[in-house]
């Protein structure tokens, strides 16, 4: 296909597309001419990830390059490229090495151990969660410690779903592609959902304000 075809299957503009090429997020096509060349499949999968990574992951095109280096290397099992997308998807933080921080990085390797979940200690999320747990408690709201459980529940059961469902893609670079888009949107669908059930819930304890 020529380039205006891989810009209608895939809906990215075509200046955006020679962008991308130009930047290493997208292998050229193969030159059939001065000015022409044919794309494949192949260019439409790497396109809609990289799109992903760009617009609805938020990455700069330098992160997006190198994850998609990353993705594309040759001895990379599936599972570690699936790894790859989802930790690239968790932006880094900063944080302050307190006690609250201390704390909170105990709390969050015994919930780990409690629920048997094996995470690499270079998860990103785990630092991430720490310090929402750190800046809970120095806010002085301890008694959100009797709730983790329950987000801990509810994104298990998301997950093993989420995980599930990807995978009967079958296909690599959809389910990269869902990893990306999926962790994005995932969490503001998530979090609507949370504050819709807690009116309804308030609505049924004290009934219609």
């Amino acid at each position: 296909m020529r380039i205006a075809e891989l810009s209608r299957r895939t809906g990215v503009p075509i200046p955006t597309i020679k962008y991308y090429t130009r930047e290493g997020l997208l292998p050229p096509g193969e030159r059939t001419g001065p000015n022409q060349a044919q794309y494949g499949e192949a260019h439409v999968r790497r396109l809609k990830l990289a799109r992903a990574l760009v617009e609805v992951g938020g990455l700069s095109i330098a992160s997006a390059r190198e994850v998609l280096s990353l993705m594309f290397s040759t001895g990379v099992s599936q599972l570690d490229t699936i790894g790859k997308a989802q930790y690239v998807m968790t932006a880094p933080r900063d944080y302050t090495e307190d006690e609250a921080w201390q704390e909170a990085v105990a709390e969050v390797d015994r919930l780990l151990e409690e629920r048997g979940w094996q995470v690499k200690p270079t998860n990103p999320a785990r630092r991430t969660l720490a310090d929402a747990l750190a800046t809970m408690r120095r806010l002085g709201q301890d008694d959100f410690a009797k709730v983790l459980g329950s987000y801990a529940d509810a994104a298990e059961r998301v997950a093993a779903d989420e995980v599930k469902t990807l995978l009967h893609r079958g296909d690599l670079d959809s389910i990269v592609e869902g990893v990306v888009i999926w962790t994005a949107m995932g969490d503001t669908i998530l979090a609507s959902l949370r504050r819709l059930a807690h009116e309804a819930e308030s609505t049924r304890l004290f009934g219609d304000f």
